[in-house]
């Protein structure tokens, strides 16, 4: 008795057979099978999304095309669509694959799909093939057809362009669509069957395609096999089956529709080699040196399970002690992958080999050094530090500090660093930056640092900072006239002074104390003019500063033994200094009484030239325009007519 198993692969043919079709005639489709995938090129008209649920009610997905041998098996499988239909109008035509990018999802012109992924496997692939750019926009989502152009006379050899638009909708399936590719994936694939007299083979596959040409035939896939020849309405099935791992055959044996008719001359017998005839019409298969025959008793294999070249890649094929099996072995740096049949790159970095850095190779790997660092040590891959601030090599203008993989610039005081890497180094201006505050009168910057100086008149204080100005009496200055001391620099800038206190108690005597604060000019002193000499910087040995890094010592030219020679100095240059003040003084009054003599002179224009316009514009009276004519006397006599002169009675 039959197992259920059994009965279950009796009936399944059948099965296939009786299904009804869903589709109907209006659904064209051409099959190719190659590898480990079958795609189908449908004619019919249906938006992307429903394009996809039409391929996934069979098991597969809209199609992908990762790389060109996959677009060559799909160019294959359109060419074959076109021409078992009528005729296309359009030069254009357009059919569905399995790239779109969903709606938010951005273009991304720097990756080969652009922004797009493949439906059904969230891998991506470098193979492209565009037509032109890809719209950049984000809020709709983005279907990918392919494009036949019909105007090119041989299809087949041209592989059609990638373009993208809007997936459509069940009204509207998208401008020239004509139908969409899908693609079915299987574990394995069995040869076709040869037959060794007249007859048919029809396969129908698990995803319910039916054709009688297949390079490669589907795992699971029905052969019917109807011979012309001693067994007419006699039809044969046959199941493609996993015989060993990875190793796809059909369930029979021997050549198939033998006919003694024809023997050998038929198909070479079905055989895949040789073909050797009997004496009463019957044949056999056999195979070339070197071959072996297979169970089917048809095909043939190599003794040497190696000469097919198994093995891909970087892997090397290695046969087995019977010559049977082999297995494929991979070079150092390398791994079988899934497949047991390629190799793989091992990524030895995963493992930290190197101290710093570690670089991937193909089948190998190299360590690297981080920035200021260099190889070295006693080690393979050992890195040491780079010191920046070797003699003749420091980036820095001043000071370089080499530090761990590193270094910085340092600048001494009144500088700092400048520059886009921080290696210079700048004066900075401390008289701007205090704003003043460094001195009581006058401030000089220098290169790192800076000086303070004083007022004609007044002279700087020992701490270097602070302005004092000598005793001054209120009577007329004694000592020498002003011209005579010209040579030691009194009215000039005072950048440096010594001023030394003297013994006693004679407030007469007494020197006026330093003080911090800004200095008052002495008041109420006789002041004359001083003459333009006095207005420049004394050339004194006491005019020059130290720098502010320490308290500046003032150096006189001359030093009076006597207090009172020297209070009498202390007076001139006092007198001196308000002079010029005066001067400054009576230069400022004089302008600001020239400007307001001025305004008050335009002032004075102004009103006189509105008076007279406003004389003009007064109106004149209509007895503007005669004269007055003196009054005759109402009682003067008739003038005498006879009169030799007018008017008179003479």
């Amino acid at each position: 008795m039959a197992s259920p198993a059994g009965l279950l692969l009796l009936l399944l043919p059948l099965l296939l057979l009786i299904q009804p079709r869903a589709e109907g005639t209006a659904d064209q489709e051409a099959v190719v099978c190659a590898g480990t995938a079958c795609y189908t090129a449908h004619r019919h008209k249906l938006s992307a999304e429903d394009a996809q649920l039409h391929c996934s009610k069979k098991g597969g997905n809209l199609a992908t095309v990762k790389s060109e041998e996959e677009a060559w098996h799909i160019q294959g499988a359109l060419t074959q669509l076109l021409l078992l239909g009528a005729p296309l109008q359009e030069s254009k035509i357009k059919f569905w694959i399995g790239l779109q990018r969903e709606k938010g999802t951005c273009s991304d012109s720097s990756l080969p799909l652009k922004g797009f992924s493949w439906l059904g496997d969230g891998e991506n692939s470098q193979y492209s093939n565009w037509y032109k750019e890809v719209k950049n926009t984000c809020i709709n989502r983005r279907c990918v057809s392919l494009i036949l152009d019909l105007s090119v006379p041989d299809l087949a050899s041209s592989l059609s362009k990638w373009a993208d638009g809007p997936c459509g909708n069940a009204g509207f399936p998208g401008s020239n669509i004509q139908g969409f590719v899908c693609k079915f994936s299987f574990k394995g694939m069995c040869r076709p069957l040869t037959l060794g007299g007249p007859g048919q083979v029809n396969y129908t596959t698990p995803f319910q395609a039916t054709s009688s040409f297949l390079q490669a035939v589907p795992f699971a896939s029905v052969a019917s096999v109807a011979c012309e020849d001693g067994d007419e309405g006699r039809q044969h099935y046959f199941l493609c089956k996993e015989k060993a791992p990875n190793e796809f055959d059909w369930d029979s044996s021997g050549p198939l529709c033998v006919s003694p008719k024809f023997s050998c001359d038929f198909n070479n017998g079905g055989c895949q080699q040789d073909c050797f005839e009997g004496g009463d019409g019957s044949f056999r298969c056999g195979c070339r040196p070197g071959f072996r025959l297979l169970d089917d008793l048809v095909s043939c294999a190599s003794r040497n399970p190696c000469s097919s070249s198994p093995c891909g890649g970087e892997a090397t094929c290695v046969p087995g002690s019977l010559g049977t099996d082999f297995t494929c072995h991979c070079p150092p740096g390398y791994q079988l992958d899934l497949t047991q049949r390629n190799c793989v790159d091992v990524d030895e970095c995963r493992d930290a080999p190197c101290v710093q850095d570690c670089v991937n190779t193909p089948g190998s790997f190299r360590c690297e050094c981080w920035v200021g660092f260099e190889p070295g040590g006693p080690e393979e891959g050992d890195c040491v530090d780079v010191d920046e601030c070797a003699p003749g090599h420091s980036p820095c203008s001043q000071s370089c500090t080499n530090t761990e993989g590193s270094f910085y610039c340092s600048c001494e005081e009144g500088y700092e660093l400048a520059g886009e890497d921080g290696t210079q180094c700048l004066d900075v201006d401390e008289c701007e930056v205090q704003q003043g505050g460094l001195c009581d009168s006058l401030c000089f910057n220098t290169e790192g640092s800076f000086r303070c100086g004083c007022l004609p008149g007044w002279e700087l204080d020992p701490n270097g900072v602070s302005c004092t100005g000598g005793p001054t009496s209120l009577g007329p200055p004694t000592g020498s006239p002003l011209g005579e001391d010209m040579g030691d620099g009194e009215g000039g800038l005072q950048s440096s002074a010594t001023v030394s206190r003297p013994s006693g108690d004679n407030p007469e005597g007494a020197m006026v104390v330093p003080s911090n604060r800004r200095p008052s000019f002495p008041a109420k002193v006789p002041i004359s003019l001083p003459p333009p000499e006095m207005l420049a910087p004394s050339a004194t040995p006491g005019v020059w500063m130290e720098p502010s890094t320490h308290h500046p010592t003032a150096t006189t030219g001359h030093r009076e033994s006597e207090g009172e020679d020297f209070t009498a100095k202390q007076s001139d240059q006092g007198t001196d200094g308000q002079q010029l003040l005066l001067f400054y003084i009576l230069g400022t009054v004089v302008a600001i009484l020239l400007l307001l003599a001025l305004a008050l002179g335009l002032l004075v224009c102004r009103k006189r030239r509105a008076k007279r316009e406003e004389k003009k514009q007064q109106p004149q009276s209509a007895a503007d325009s005669y004269a007055w004519v003196p009054e005759r006397a109402e009682s003067r006599a008739t003038e005498n007519p006879y009169s030799p002169t007018p008017g008179t009675d003479c």
